[in-house]
């Protein structure tokens, strides 16, 4: 598949089966991360790995927080918060490690740690990966940011699931582009 084939037609994919990325195809995918625009080249991103074991720990990790911020929650909540980490062989935490800079200010390192996460969806599809970007209460909750071991001044972007596809990828849907672009029409 070429550059552009890639990027027009990749889609999320949620269900995901073992195996999970090779050693080599996850080197591959955050090389690409590591190619995201960084003005300034201050890598202002990282990533935890979460694999085998660790995510059964993570979904105990999320029911200990469900159960905290809602002790009403039923079995059927707590077993879909255990099961979360479970949906893939392989999750990557995306962290934004923004530093003070004279020029680059920190919204745009946040930005560059997004395009990172976009690089590593493209270069899972690229490989004939399955993946896909979550977010939720489990990407925000303080504590759970803080046991998967994020400073104070980092910020958790959401958790990229990775495997292999349980079925075919669905063709991207067609947008019509121009509902979203438009011409500057200069100074008025």
């Amino acid at each position: 598949m070429n550059m552009l084939q890639g990027l027009l037609n990749r889609v999320s994919m949620p269900l995901l089966e073992e195996p999970a990325p090779s050693h080599e195809q996850l080197e591959n995918i955050f090389q690409a991360a590591l190619r995201s625009p960084d003005h300034g080249r201050l890598n202002p991103y990282r990533f935890i790995v979460i694999g085998g074991e660790q995510r059964q720990a993570l979904g105990e990790l999320f029911v200990e927080r469900l159960l905290a911020l809602n002790p009403e929650a039923d079995e059927k909540a707590c077993n879909k918060a255990r099961n979360m980490p479970l949906r893939a062989p392989l999750l990557v935490a995306l962290v934004a490690c923004p530093r003070q800079h004279a020029k680059v200010p920190v919204a745009e390192q946040v930005c560059t740690t997004a395009c990172a996460g976009q690089n590593i969806l493209h270069a899972a599809f690229a490989q004939g990966l399955g993946a896909v970007w979550r977010t939720g209460w489990v990407a925000e909750d303080k504590e759970i940011i803080r046991r998967l071991g994020l400073k104070e001044d980092e910020q958790m972007l959401g958790y990229i699931y990775l495997g292999t596809p349980k079925n075919p990828a669905k063709s991207a849907p067609a947008i019509d582009s121009s509902t979203f672009v438009s011409s500057w029409a200069g100074n008025q």
